[in-house]
C-alpha cells in the first residue's frame, strides 16, 4: 500500500502543476475568473465584497428573490415539508407540492402539463436528449445556452447548428434530412444579447418539416408576453410549440426550471428524461418560494410593465453616452468591448463608482466580443438607471472602449457539432459568427 502511494505522488503534483500552468494562461489571455461575494440578499442594490454598488448584472428580473412573502412561502414548506425531497422524482421525492406548482405552471402557460426540474441546466439536458432520439437530428441556433448545447451534445443525435435567427439556413438543413426524426431548439430571448428568436418562422418551417420544436423561454418568462408569459406567448404560437423550458431562478426569484407541454410528452419526458429520472427533487423550500413568486406575478402584472419600461430607460441613456443601440428590446443589453482585458477594465472602473455590471468572456460568448452583460430589474429606479449609463460610458472611455461601440466581429471557433457552424451549408450563404459555447 504504502508503495502505490509514493508511486501516485508525483502524477498527483504533475497534475496540480499542469493545472497552475493552465490557470496562468488565462491570467495572460485575459480570461482568468474569480467569485465575487454579495452579503445579503439580492435587490437593485447589494453590498458586494464589502462594498454598496448598484447592481446590474443579476437575473432576479422583477425582484422577487428578496420579497418577503415569496420568502414567507420557503419559509412555509420548508416546517410542513422539511429541506430536502429526500429522493428522485420517480422513487419517493415527488411531494404533493411539486404537483400543486406544475399544475399552477401549466395553467400560468397554457399547456395541459408542466413537469418539473432540478434546474434549467438539467431541464434542456433532459428535453433535448429525450425528444431528438440517437437516430435522430437535432438543429440548435447558433447563439443557444451551453446547457441546449450540452444537451445536443449528450443526445447522441446528429447535431446540425443552424446560423443565428436564420430561418432559411434551418428549413434548407430540415429539407436535406427529410424523412428523418428532427427536433428544432432554440432559445426565446438570447441571454448573452437580449434579441428574440423568430419564433412564429419557426414554428412555421418546423411544421413544414415535419419537426419538433422545443424553446427554452427562460429570459422571457416573467419579462416579456402578456402578463410576463413569456416570449411564446408574445409571438402567439403558444399552441404551436412542442416543449417550453422554464426556469424558476431568473425572474420567479427561485430556483429549478419546468417543460410546458401536452400531457402526452411530459409522460414521455418523466420516462425518458435522464437528467430528471437520476436527480434528487426540487428542495420543498424552493418549491414553496416559486409558487409563492408565481402568485405574484399573476397578481400583479405590472412588475412587467416597470421591468420593460426600465429597460427602455437604460437603452435610452445607454445612447445618450454615445454607446452603439443593440438589437434588442428586452431586459438584456450587451456592451461589447471586444478584447476581455477591456472589459474586465470596464468593470473595474464602474464598480470603482459603484456600478457592477459584470465583464463576460469567451467560451460564453464568441471571441472578439467580450462584453458587460447589463440585465436590468423592475425595482431600479430610472434615476439611478441614468446615472450608471453615466458611469459606464466614463468606464468605457478609460478602458479604451471606442463610442458608439463596433458591431461584434466575427469569429471562427467550433460549434457544438464539432465543426465550423456554417459546414455543408449553402455556398452563396455568408459565413456565420461563432457558435456560443455558453
Amino acid at each position: 500500500m504504502l508503495a502505490r502511494k509514493r508511486e501516485a505522488e508525483p502524477l498527483a503534483a504533475g497534475g496540480v502543476s499542469d493545472l497552475e500552468e493552465r490557470l496562468r494562461e488565462l491570467q495572460a489571455a485575459g480570461l482568468h475568473r474569480r467569485l465575487r461575494t454579495v452579503e445579503g440578499p439580492q435587490g437593485p442594490r447589494i453590498v458586494l465584497d464589502g462594498r454598496p454598488v448598484l447592481l446590474l448584472c443579476s437575473d432576479d428580473y422583477l425582484g422577487l428573490a428578496a420579497d418577503g412573502r415569496v420568502r414567507d412561502g420557503a419559509a412555509r414548506a420548508a416546517l410542513r415539508w422539511g429541506a430536502g425531497a429526500g429522493a428522485s422524482r420517480l422513487v419517493s421525492g415527488t411531494m404533493a407540492l411539486h404537483g400543486e406548482l406544475e399544475r399552477r405552471l401549466a395553467a400560468f402557460k397554457g399547456t395541459e402539463a408542466a413537469l418539473l426540474f432540478g434546474s434549467g441546466y438539467l431541464a434542456n439536458l433532459g428535453v433535448v436528449g429525450a425528444l431528438a432520439g440517437r437516430d435522430g437530428v437535432v438543429l440548435s441556433d447558433e447563439l443557444n445556452h451551453a446547457s441546449i448545447v450540452d444537451g445536443c451534445r449528450l443526445s447522441r443525435a446528429e447535431v446540425v447548428v443552424f446560423r443565428h435567427r436564420d430561418v432559411e439556413h434551418l428549413g434548407w438543413e430540415l429539407a436535406r434530412r427529410r424523412g428523418r426524426q428532427a427536433l428544432v431548439v432554440t432559445d426565446s430571448v438570447f441571454s448573452m444579447d437580449g434579441d428574440v428568436a423568430p419564433l412564429a418562422e419557426l414554428v412555421e418551417v418546423a411544421r413544414r418539416h415535419g419537426a419538433r420544436l422545443a424553446v427554452d423561454d427562460a429570459h422571457g418568462t416573467g419579462c416579456v408576453g402578456p402578463g410576463g408569459r413569456g416570449a411564446v406567448h408574445a409571438a402567439g404560437v403558444q399552441d404551436e410549440v412542442d416543449v417550453v423550458v422554464g426556469t424558476l431562478g431568473k425572474a420567479l426569484g427561485a430556483y429549478g426550471a419546468f417543460a410546458a407541454c401536452s400531457g402526452v410528452v411530459a409522460r414521455y419526458l418523466m420516462n425518458t428524461a435522464r437528467s430528471l429520472i437520476f436527480s434528487t427533487a426540487l428542495p420543498p423550500p424552493v418549491a414553496g418560494a416559486a409558487l409563492a413568486a408565481l402568485e405574484l406575478l399573476v397578481e400583479e402584472p405590472e412588475r412587467v410593465v416597470r421591468l420593460q419600461a426600465n429597460a427602455r430607460v437604460l437603452r435610452d441613456a445607454l445612447a445618450h453616452e454615445g454607446f452603439a443601440a443593440p438589437d434588442s428590446a428586452t431586459q438584456i443589453v450587451p456592451l461589447v468591448a471586444g478584447h476581455p482585458e477591456r472589459a474586465s477594465r470596464m468593470c473595474e472602473l464602474a464598480l470603482e463608482e459603484g456600478v457592477f455590471a459584470q465583464a463576460i468572456h469567451p467560451p460564453i460568448v464568441p471571441r472578439g466580443t467580450s462584453r458587460l452583460r447589463l440585465s436590468v430589474m423592475a425595482t431600479h429606479d430610472a434615476g439611478e438607471l441614468r446615472e450608471a449609463a453615466r458611469v459606464l460610458g466614463r468606464a468605457a472611455r478609460r478602458a479604451g472602449v471606442p463610442l458608439p461601440a463596433a458591431e461584434p466581429p466575427a469569429a471562427g471557433s467550433a460549434s457544438v457539432a464539432g465543426e465550423p457552424p456554417g459546414a455543408g451549408s449553402p455556398p452563396a450563404a455568408p459565413p456565420p459568427p461563432a457558435a456560443r459555447a455558453a
